[in-house]
């Protein structure tokens, strides 16, 4: 008589340890706090991509008024990144990340609250101000701790905490945004506020003391004089440009299409729960390529993504080319912020994340005062299709700055 035997229930172990060990394994304790206060800070963000409908529907802003809103919130923003990376180089990365985020949430209280249009105005400037000051900082972190090998990982599972919180947080902002915008302020401010408290408590400061003593003032000069890093910047800003148009003109233009915020909500989330799915899949593979010629795969296919949206006017063809954008998104984030790192020196590293940083505020301040001006004057197609031009334009950029990237990744391992 034989007995049976039975298959075991899942995979075996060794097979789930052997796929999680190249994504997870052997990352600090203090990168891994960072990143759960990431995703914590990312499930509250329901505020910025639905602030062009609360200032048009709630506040009674026109347009243009909405835009020009918009686009101080960006100007804060600027000035944001460039404070933060300097903070972050002379205080400190721990003390500059929680008075950001703290401040955050205060900021954010008060623009929900601001009636007319002056005290709008001065509330989203002081919130953009505190909005990004952060990122050098938590960027400078991840640069501080993590390998030069490790990084693009490092990098790549915020980014994947960042978009688990956005998918989250679009779904259920969509949703109260019907019962009332004002719910949304509270719960982003609190989950900012939460971000800085966790780090205060749980994240010693990073900065070693060499950088701290080599650090003084006129460093972003330095870091300007860098042309290869004022030429990846710039670069930055037109893919930024382009990206950032998903989250502020996007629900505008679906609104002409009839569509409310809800659908935007749904729509938008489409992004978040395919960065979710198949970023963890891809990163480690991607990372292992060419840096530039990931970032101009990326480029083109964000570029595409948008392109496409100049043909759509319905909730199911908007989703279908986020998606395609979104892949793009995902190929040219596996390496982006790994390349800053390569870049910067270990003295400068805040202020060469807040330059970098500089170029997605910058291209969140231009995209929704272009944007909204090409959406009022051409509608969607020469909205779309001036993003696809854009996006062709980085990609080319991009492979001519190709070689001088890969001199200078080689010589920092």
């Amino acid at each position: 008589m034989t007995t049976a035997r039975h298959a075991p229930a899942g995979p075996p172990p060794r097979r789930i340890a052997a796929f999680l060990e190249p994504r997870i394994g052997g990352l600090p304790r203090t990168f891994w706090v960072l990143w759960a206060g990431t995703l914590l800070n990312r499930l509250g963000t329901m505020v910025e991509p639905f602030l062009g409908l609360y200032l048009t529907t709630v506040r009674g802003l026109s347009l243009a008024q909405a835009g020009a809103v918009m686009a101080l919130l960006g100007a804060g923003s600027f000035a944001g990144q460039f404070a933060g990376g300097i903070l972050a180089d002379r205080v400190g990365r721990r003390v500059t990340l929680t008075a950001a985020t703290v401040g955050t949430g205060a900021a954010m209280l008060a623009l929900g609250h601001a009636q007319g249009l002056p005290a709008i105005a001065a509330s989203a400037l002081v919130l953009g101000l505190l909005l990004d000051m952060y990122r050098p900082a938590s960027q400078a972190m991840v640069a501080d701790i993590i390998s030069p090998a490790d990084r693009p990982r490092a990098f790549g599972l915020l980014f994947w905490a960042v978009n688990l919180g956005w998918a989250v947080a679009m779904v259920l902002g969509g949703t109260l945004a019907r019962q009332g915008f004002l719910w949304l302020f509270w719960i982003d401010a609190l989950t900012c506020a939460a971000f800085g408290v966790l780090v205060w408590r749980a994240v010693p400061e990073t900065r070693d003391r060499a950088a701290r003593a080599a650090s003084a003032p006129g460093g972003f000069g330095r870091a300007l004089r860098d042309r290869v890093m004022v030429a990846y910047v710039v670069i930055t800003l037109l893919y930024t440009f382009v990206l950032m148009q998903g989250m502020t003109t996007m629900p505008l233009a679906m609104r002409e299409d009839g569509l409310g915020p809800q659908a935007y909500g749904l729509a938008i989330a489409a992004n978040g729960v395919l960065i979710v799915l198949v970023q963890p899949l891809v990163s480690a593979w991607l990372s292992r390529r060419d840096h530039s010629r990931v970032l101009v795969a990326g480029f083109l296919l964000v570029g595409a993504g948008y392109g496409l949206t100049s043909l759509v006017s319905s909730l199911p063809g908007y989703t279908a080319t986020i998606l395609v954008w979104t892949c793009g998104e995902i190929v040219a984030a596996a390496v982006l912020q790994a390349v800053v790192a390569d870049l910067a020196p270990a003295d400068l590293r805040g202020r060469y994340n807040g330059l970098y940083g500089m170029a997605w505020s910058g291209g969140f301040l231009l995209a929704p005062l272009g944007g909204t001006q090409l959406l009022g004057l051409g509608g969607g197609p020469a909205l779309w299709l001036t993003c696809l031009a854009l996006a062709l334009a980085a990609a080319a950029g991009q492979l001519a700055l190709a070689p001088a990237i890969r001199r200078r990744q080689f010589s920092s391992e």
